[in-house]
């Protein structure tokens, strides 16, 4: 019995290593590897800049403002045109408070025509906070369309669900 006992606990402290360890690596999310769409700084000669707001939220507030719900966001980054390319020179993750959170482009990138490109923010990043949001970089020849720039914000628990959306508002750019 004794020796059952020890096996059992060692199964536990296991577990719980184990779960603790992918926890640690579901919650950093790595950088998305946008390599294959490097841009040429050459390429960005000539073209108009823009920059979009978009709100994210990776958590809500649930029953009161002392619960929050943590939710899995994807960003979606859009190129609307058919035949033309666009490119992203920033995508920077702020909080609630306004802090950077991450950078994440190391280069510009470039969108090919009507392709997406996302990132994905983990339901328990909770970095991000109620408020956060991201601010995009763009360019893009005058005669096309800004890029699209759209959240999907979701978390379900057993059989219940929530979802719902957010859309990038153009801002002026700093002089």
């Amino acid at each position: 019995m004794v020796g059952m006992k020890k096996w059992t606990l060692f199964l536990l402290i296991a577990t719980a290593v184990i779960l603790s360890c992918n926890r640690a690596a579901y919650d950093e999310a790595p950088l998305p590897d946008w390599s294959a769409h490097k841009a040429i700084p050459a390429m960005l000669a000539g073209l108009d800049t823009g920059r979009t707001y978009l709100s994210v939220y990776s958590s809500i507030y649930s029953l009161s403002e002392h619960k929050t719900h943590d939710l899995t966001a994807t960003v979606s980054m859009r190129n609307v045109h058919p035949t033309d390319t666009v490119y992203l020179t920033q995508a920077d993750y702020f909080n609630t408070d306004g802090d950077l959170v991450k950078h994440y482009l190391q280069f510009p990138i470039l969108i090919e025509p009507l392709e997406t490109l996302e990132i994905v923010i983990n339901e328990r990043d909770r970095t991000g906070g109620t408020g956060a949001n991201f601010i995009f970089h763009w360019s893009a020849d005058s005669t096309i369309p800004p890029p699209y720039f759209e959240a999907v914000m979701i978390s379900t628990t057993g059989s219940q669900g929530l979802s719902f959306t957010t859309k990038g508002v153009p801002i002026p750019n700093e002089e």
